[in-house]
């Protein structure tokens, strides 16, 4: 039952890490991939429908830490409460300003919305950077292992995000034009001009190379600083080596591409191996838990599992296509 209850907690954060990437990371680039106020108004309303669905997946790890993991709740997040409470205060952040953006007339409640969106993503990308070293490191937060995974797990929030926004961010095109009569009847059709600009989706595309490459750095830094005093310590070193290597391999494959190319792909392996290596490494302290909690717990969470599976691949594929022009949000 425990490896059950470990793989449906790594599957959980797997989920969030991997969907919640593109909305989060999205938002720590937004000052770099967004200069004019249609562009902002883009990238939220690229990012806003997507944080909706992805919860779900963090909503869901709570609950599997609450129902299966009393002991963890109580020695990892209460011994980190520092990094949680400004986990939550980045959330709520981040979200307000994706809420109301679109509810201010003024530049001024716009600007400051843009300034919550981007100051909350980067405050959750780093507090969960700290978590993932927090647990490898048996609560250790200021050491140089948990500075450099903090900000390698941020540079792969922001190649997340980049990778999303490289296709989130193209603008629509304009409708296909009626043919145009040229010379004794023959039909021409002019080419469809875009409705705006694409700078945003360049942007990103162009960010994910040295994204990568910053990753990369940071993801050797982090392993060189696991073997310093204060370092990280693993129950299961060799497991944690047999993960880290895909991951330095899958950044050096994504450093190397030009444009985005398949850095959808490899961003999401990445931000996969992350909590993947955690719960492979780290020996999760599972207490015993009530049989009628636990037969609660799967009867309750059982059915929802692959429900949720299927809707968020569905959630996936429908918000690759590019943002639309208007909307609720922005």
């Amino acid at each position: 039952m425990d490896i059950v209850a470990v793989t449906l907690l790594a599957g959980a954060v797997v989920g969030y890490f991997v969907l919640a990437g593109c909305d989060v990371g999205l938002g720590m680039l937004m000052p770099f991939v967004a200069r004019t106020e249609a562009e902002r108004r883009r990238v939220v309303r690229a990012a806003a429908p997507y944080f909706l669905g992805t919860e779900v997946w963090l909503v869901g790890t709570i609950g599997v830490v609450a129902g299966l993991f009393p002991a963890l709740k109580t020695e990892a997040v209460t011994g980190m409460w520092p990094v949680f409470t400004a986990l939550l205060a980045g959330w709520l952040l981040r979200d307000a300003g994706l809420w109301f953006r679109g509810r201010w007339a003024s530049a001024a409640g716009r600007g400051a919305c843009d300034v919550g969106i981007t100051a909350g993503s980067w405050t959750l990308a780093v507090a969960l950077g700290l978590a993932v070293a927090g647990l490898l490191a048996d609560g250790a937060l200021l050491s140089p292992f948990a500075l450099a995974c903090a900000a390698t797990v941020a540079a792969l929030f922001a190649l997340r995000g980049a990778a999303f926004g490289a296709e989130r961010l193209v603008p629509h095109e304009a409708p296909a034009p009626v043919p145009a009569a040229v010379g004794a009847g023959a039909a021409a059709a002019a080419p469809a001009p875009r409705s705006d600009a694409a700078e945003s989706a360049d942007a990103a595309a162009r960010a994910t190379r040295p994204l990568a490459r910053a990753a990369l750095v940071g993801a050797l830094l982090t392993a060189g600083a696991a073997l310093l005093p204060g370092g990280a310590a693993l129950d299961r070193p060799l497991l944690a080596a047999a993960l880290a290597v895909p991951l330095v391999a899958v950044l050096a494959a994504t450093s190397g591409l030009s444009g985005p190319g398949l850095a959808r792909h490899t961003s999401a392996a990445a931000m996969a191996l992350v909590p993947l290596l955690v719960a492979a490494s780290v020996a999760l302290p599972v207490a015993a838990v009530p049989a009628s909690t636990s037969a609660l717990f799967w009867l309750a969470v059982g059915p929802a599992v692959p429900v949720m599976a299927v809707g968020q691949v569905a959630l996936y594929r429908t918000l690759r296509r590019p943002a639309p022009a208007g909307g609720f949000f922005g």
